[in-house]
């Protein structure tokens, strides 16, 4: 009885279909019952009984369409591990039906750390091809506990991707991560003794990262880039040379100079099995965003890479960083970072590059501008032979500026729809199943900022007056309204501060005029005063 209930709540959206029908009903009822009853009747009565009883039809069919239309999208949302986070959305189509995902674009992945991650995050929400193709760079690194107890490779990138990648991310992220506190097995991490186990089982590290894609469920499949031991060294523009991947940002800064070149080695490192072979069924090949010298560039310096990505058909994509890195890409433009891929690669790797608008709330910034970092500037005119696409990109997150994983899926995915569309194929499947996603995104991204704009609002002091003081301001007020909030409360603060400042030295001042005596009675009132009120 209880399950027969829910069909009734709210959140079905059954009952508006329900109603609609009931309405048909009695309309068809009441147009049959008119004629039954008439004695005589005219052309105006006809008129009437037959729009009576046709819009009473209409409503029955469009009610009954509609109910059964919804009748499996609930049973999809329920089914399809996807729509967890998206429950009672009012799709367009069973288009979204999981077994459709299969049929996705084939988007292969390069790069390394949270950008690559968050690339495969939103990706996955449109097709099950994906191939995350990481950096293992952290040889010679200083060595976990547990990877020195269990003498495993440095996998924490690989970790990473496929937590990325499982349909499970919050359960996966909480269980690989997990350090045993007791016993034997104190001080050793839960992913160490999985890959173990696994490299045990399959025989290799390679099969077992592979074979991962079945054991734990995930939505594609993560390959390391080489399974050859290698180094990154960074060639300084002064001629200094930094072998260890953690020390380059700390060595520039020292040395007060930049990176000229990014190589590794050996310099003759094997692409592991399955890399080349990804990289040449690709529909779309998708370059960071990371970091530009040990996360990106690296990946492309594996022997055969990049020549496999110049010969392929696929679409090549870069996705550029939003924030300049400390010690790596110090005042780097959108530009540079394009230019030190070429540099390294040649021409040929990027089709596309998608960057940021730029419009992020500057008190963030400013955050950002204390540890030496600051927005990528948008020098898009100095590079030609690339198509620039400027997408609103960022997000806040932990009071960080990172890359929002569905803006940046549906700005890769709305370049494979027009692809595709140049190709005329819009009645490929493919096609059909990529813009009815992509439009139901956009209106679910509407009412997410919708809600949260209410939600600001309703917690704001003093919401009315802030609503009077922007309502009949310009276009560029209401566009700007956060950044422009955002400031006036960080000087309310400092200007409270100041004050508060301002008061204590006073205060100070006043007591250094003061005899020991004086300061001493002036306590003892103080006291008698507190002890006074504490009676009342």
């Amino acid at each position: 009885m209880k399950g027969f209930f829910q069909w009734f709540k709210s959140s079905s959206k059954m009952k508006r279909w329900m109603f609609l029908i009931l309405v048909g009903i009695i309309l068809a009822c009441y147009g049959l019952a008119r004629i039954l009853v008439m004695r005589e009747i005219s052309f105006v009565d006809v008129g009437q009984v037959v729009a009576i009883f046709v819009i009473g039809f209409l409503a029955i069919v469009i009610g009954l369409v509609f109910l059964n239309k919804r009748t499996l999208e609930v049973l999809i949302e329920a089914s399809d591990e996807r729509m967890e986070n998206n429950k009672n959305v009012n799709m367009k189509s069973l288009i979204f039906n999981k077994t459709v995902y299969d049929k996705g674009p084939n988007i292969v992945v390069i790069g390394g750390g949270t950008g690559l991650n968050t690339v495969l995050s939103g990706l996955k929400n449109y097709t099950n091809n994906l191939t995350a193709i990481v950096t293992v760079s952290d040889y010679g690194e200083a060595v976990t506990n547990s990877r020195k107890e269990l003498q495993t490779l440095p996998l924490d990138d690989i970790k990473d991707s496929i937590i990325s990648l499982s349909s499970k991310e919050g359960e996966i992220d909480k269980l690989f991560n997990y350090e045993f506190k007791e016993g034997k097995l104190r001080g050793l991490n839960f992913s160490d003794i999985y890959f173990l186990a696994m490299k045990g089982v399959n025989g290799n590290f390679e099969d077992s990262i592979i074979k991962s894609n079945e054991v734990l469920n995930m939505i594609g499949k993560v390959i390391p880039v080489t399974l050859d031991e290698m180094k990154i060294v960074a060639e300084l523009a002064n001629g200094y040379i930094v072998e260890e991947k953690s020390r380059i940002p700390e060595v520039v800064a020292d040395k007060i100079t930049k990176i000229n070149r990014i190589t590794v080695s050996p310099s003759n490192c094997r692409p592991a099995p399955g890399v080349i072979d990804a990289i040449k069924q690709a529909d779309c090949i998708v370059i960071g965003p990371g970091s530009l010298y040990t996360n990106v560039i690296p990946n492309l310096l594996i022997n055969g890479v990049a020549k496999a990505i110049k010969e392929s058909t696929a679409i090549k994509v870069y996705v550029c960083n939003i924030m300049t890195e400390p010690g790596q890409t110090d005042n780097y433009s959108v530009s540079e970072h394009i230019n030190a891929i070429i540099e390294h690669c040649g021409t040929g790797v990027i089709d596309y590059c998608i960057y940021d608008t730029g419009e992020i709330i500057p008190e963030f910034i400013k955050r950002y501008n204390l540890e030496g970092q600051d927005l990528v500037e948008q020098d898009v005119d100095k590079v030609k032979g690339i198509k620039f696409l400027q997408r609103n990109l960022s997000m806040i997150k932990d009071d960080l500026i990172r890359h929002d994983p569905s803006l940046v899926a549906s700005s890769i995915i709305e370049l494979i729809c027009d692809d595709l569309r140049y190709q005329d194929k819009q009645n490929d499947p493919q096609y059909l199943m990529l813009s009815n996603k992509l439009r139901e995104e956009k209106r679910i991204n509407k009412v997410k900022k919708k809600m949260a704009k209410k939600e600001r609002k309703a917690s704001k002091d003093g919401k009315g007056k802030h609503e009077r003081e922007f309502k009949s301001k310009s276009k560029f007020s209401s566009k700007y309204r956060d950044r422009i909030v955002s400031i006036r409360e960080a000087d309310k603060k400092a200007k409270v501060k100041s004050e508060q400042r301002a008061k204590n030295k006073k205060n100070k001042q006043e007591r250094a005029k003061k005899s020991p005596q004086e300061i001493r009675e002036e306590m003892l009132k103080q006291l008698e005063h507190s002890k006074l009120k504490d009676k009342k």
